[in-house]
């Protein structure tokens, strides 16, 4: 069993960055951020495998940089010009097979989600 703590989230004005941070328990191969706004349904943002693999959502792709640090089995997201609509609680996921996808059934371990608010 691999537990995720994220960290980082909080409440920035528009344009601005913040960077979210989750610490694995133990070895992930696949570690995905995702993100779920007020009635709407978790949507996957940013996939990383462990050589480096990488995948983003249209909604981010270039704004957003997911990247992990395998000595620290610790997963992050570096995101830039944020938007009101990027406000959600965003949630940190793990498996330990080969997935690097963005759809929510594909991760077996999941953290308790960090706030990250945007005014505009």
């Amino acid at each position: 069993q691999v537990q995720l703590v994220e960290s980082g989230g909080g409440s920035v004005q528009a344009g601005g960055s913040l960077r979210l941070s989750c610490a694995a328990s133990g070895y992930t191969y696949s570690m995905a951020w995702f993100r779920q706004a007020p009635g709407k349904e978790r949507e996957g943002i940013a996939s990383i495998n462990y050589t480096g693999t990488l995948r983003y959502a249209d909604s981010v792709k270039g704004r957003f940089t997911i990247s992990r640090d395998n000595a620290k089995n610790t997963l992050y997201l570096q995101m830039n010009s944020l938007k009101p609509e990027d406000t959600a609680m965003y949630y940190c996921a793990a498996d330990q097979r080969w997935v690097v996808s963005l759809r929510e059934y594909e991760y077996n371990y999941w953290g308790q989600g960090t706030q990250v608010t945007v005014s505009s």
